[in-house]
């Protein structure tokens, strides 16, 4: 059985290259994000939300109580108590995201009210 040539071999290999890099890029689907500017902080919002919660103020992490903190969707009375609970023993946070060490805090929760909060 004949080989195939190094020439037709490249071509096969450049050619399905091309092809699983098309794929990739056109599998991903991630929503674009735009970033706008704040005075306390960067902000990132999908195209999807509402022009209500972009302009929402945004409360201070490390001086908000507990009952401001409620007022914030997705924050309940037991994850306000928690999080104020873990300012008080640990500190200030010195980042939004450290919210994610809070008991009871996801991910998933975090992205949904990381909008309407800055630590300073």
């Amino acid at each position: 059985m004949k080989q195939p040539s190094r020439r037709v071999a490249q071509t096969f290999s450049v050619f399905f290259s091309s092809v699983l890099l098309a794929l990739a890029f056109s599998c991903s689907k991630a929503p674009r994000r735009v970033v706008l500017m704040r005075e306390e902080n960067v902000s990132a919002i999908s195209p999807g939300e509402s022009a209500e919660r972009a302009s929402a103020p945004r409360l201070n992490l490390n001086t908000a109580s507990a009952g401001e903190l409620e007022k914030i969707p997705g924050i309940g009375p037991s994850l306000a108590a928690r999080i104020v609970e873990h300012r008080a023993r640990h500190g200030g946070f010195r980042r939004v995201e450290h919210l994610i060490m809070v008991r009871g805090f996801s991910d998933r929760r975090f992205r949904q009210v990381s909008a309407y909060l800055f630590a300073e």
